[in-house]
């Protein structure tokens, strides 16, 4: 950004005027055509029609001083209240799912289950491939799996990434004993967690028991609030348990030492690799009991020990005690150096990341959780809240150093008042238009409502600018402000015009990801529409009350105004 504004600032000082010489010529040498004079005789209309306006506003300004305090007084409240949020959900067209089943399954129970849910997913006309997988070796437990989808291309359907989940929603959920968290893969995430849902609220307590215990109440809580949805845990602490005690009595008697009896579970259930042969591709070779033997209980039964003494085959029944009456954590999680448990959630239509967050303080307050329970937003939320917290500070400091900077350049204290007195209407229409578009503010709307601090007092710069100038040649402020308003409509007009036309490119802009555009291009068309009628109006207001007060504050007493001249434009 830096590098564009150098150059841009050298080619306007350097190019832009050469340009002109040679391609400008006066307009009293050029003969133009129809369509020009048909164009100009149009905007002479508008531009009588804003003549009389201005004259009407300047015999009432105490009137158009109480509507320039009314939009600053809408900008604050509707920068308070309006719902807002982090980044919009995009459609880059790939969605990410995360596969879960029961915490008792198999590894084959849990290879059924996603191909299960893989043919639903072939079976969208709007998915074009996939690719799932699961287990430890891919970072997940036995019970979870990963689905990565990847969509036609935007035009070649008709339904965006959220729309194919919702259609998918309700057939997956026919799929018994398993669930699938989809959530639409963004351009930019805050975080390397991968989670089942987009944002996260993490539960940490240096008492596992403790944590075990108020992590399902407050997930039962989340899952009433209507602000939130696809609300779901990663806790995994109902696992059950297969306890196997060794006799040791009983083994010693056959010289069996408990180091056997473990090789033999494991090369039973833990599919032992005991050799690998290599041809022109390498083939490992597992040791396990058959797979219809893996999931039952007395198959253990069906094992025997050789034992050392006599070389006699004893069943392993006869040597440990197997208990199956207990539950315990399949993963137990950590955040820092604590046990924690992380709760997700996704948004529903109409909803912003402000409610959802507010909505689960006022949850984990109603609920009363112990002090000792420490939850906080991590990922997304908690990148949204550092935001959202340092964004009037931002705005803040970006209205200081223009107010800086506007003071060395005028060497005024009270000039800079008045140009940046154009910025609450820019403020109150882009929030108005991002309503209308139903968007929440978010980060995107942020920095088009700071995009908008340098395009839109540009209009006040002009005005004051050859105000100035003609009050130094002996005009009145009145009369100043009245012909700067005049002679600077046009090109006031064009540039916000242009402005405003390249963010109409946004608002309507299609295509993977364009959803984090649009509340740019809606910020930047309502701030700048808006501001454009008001301040042609609010500013010379603003301008005249401000040097009146300059002058009270010198002690000197208002002069009395001049007759008021009229301005003669010639029409060609």
């Amino acid at each position: 950004m830096t590098a564009s504004i150098i150059v841009s600032v050298v080619v306007s000082l350097t190019l832009t005027p050469m340009l002109c010489s040679r391609f400008l010529v006066s307009e009293h040498d050029r003969e133009h055509g129809r369509l020009y004079r048909i164009i100009e005789r149009g905007f002479d209309f508008i531009l009588d029609g804003y003549r009389r306006s201005l004259d009407l506003v300047l015999r009432h300004q105490f009137t158009t001083l109480l509507v320039f305090m009314a939009t600053v007084a809408v900008t604050g409240v509707m920068f308070v209240t309006m719902p807002k949020g982090f980044f919009p959900v995009q459609d880059i067209g790939m969605i990410l799912g995360i596969s879960e089943a029961g915490q008792d399954v198999s590894p084959e129970k849990m290879r059924q289950i996603q191909r299960q849910l893989s043919d639903v997913i072939a079976q969208d006309p709007d998915v074009a491939d996939f690719s799932s997988f699961f287990g430890p070796s891919y970072g997940n437990t036995q019970n979870t799996g990963r689905f990565i989808i990847g969509l036609k291309l935007r035009d070649d359907r008709n339904a965006s990434a959220s729309q194919i989940i919702d259609r998918l929603r309700p057939k997956l959920a026919q799929i018994p004993g398993a669930r699938l968290f989809l959530q639409p893969a963004q351009d930019i995430t805050v975080g390397g967690r991968i989670a089942r849902g987009q944002f996260q609220y993490v539960l940490q307590d240096p008492d596992l028991h403790e944590l075990d215990s108020w992590a399902p109440r407050l997930t039962a809580k989340l899952k009433t609030l209507p602000e939130l949805a696809d609300v779901a845990t990663d806790a995994q602490n109902s696992a059950p348990l297969l306890t196997i005690a060794i006799n040791r009595d009983a083994a010693a008697r056959f010289g069996i030492q408990p180091q056997q009896i473990d090789e033999t579970l494991n090369a039973a259930f833990g599919q032992d690799q005991v050799t690998q042969y290599f041809t022109n591709n390498s083939y490992y070779v597992v040791l396990e009991v058959l797979p219809e033997l893996q999931g039952k209980l007395k198959t253990l039964n069906d094992l025997y020990i050789k034992a050392p003494t006599n070389g006699q085959l004893v069943p392993l029944s006869t040597l440990v005690q197997a208990d199956t009456a207990h539950i315990g954590p399949l993963l137990v999680a950590h955040s820092g150096q604590f046990p924690a448990v992380t709760l997700t959630f996704n948004l529903p239509p109409g909803v912003a990341l402000s409610q959802a967050v507010d909505a689960i303080n006022q949850a984990s307050a109603d609920i009363g959780m112990p002090q000792s329970l420490i939850g906080s937003f991590q990922g997304n939320a908690q990148a949204f809240q550092a935001a959202l917290s340092n964004e009037p500070i931002l705005i803040a400091a970006a209205l200081v150093v223009v107010y800086v900077i506007l003071g060395v350049l005028y060497e005024s204290y009270i000039h800079p008042l008045t140009i940046l007195s154009t910025l609450p209407s820019a403020g109150v229409g882009a929030l108005l238009a991002l309503w209308a578009g139903g968007f929440d503010l978010s980060v995107i709307g942020i920095i088009g409502i700071i995009l908008l601090i340098g395009i839109v007092k540009k209009n006040g710069i002009m005005l004051v600018d050859f105000a100035i100038n003609r009050e130094r040649a002996g005009l009145s402020p009145r009369e100043a402000i009245r012909q700067a308003c005049l002679l600077r409509f046009r090109p006031i007009v064009m540039t916000t015009m242009t402005a405003l036309l390249s963010g109409v490119a946004l608002m309507f802009s299609q295509g993977a990801g364009s959803e984090l555009r649009q509340p740019l291009g809606y910020s930047m068309v309502g701030g700048l529409a808006l501001s454009q009628i008001l301040t042609l109006y609010t500013t010379p207001v603003i301008y005249l009350y401000l040097d009146r007060f300059q002058d009270w504050l010198r002690g000197h007493k208002e002069e009395p105004q001049q007759p008021q001249e009229e301005l003669r434009i010639a029409a060609e």
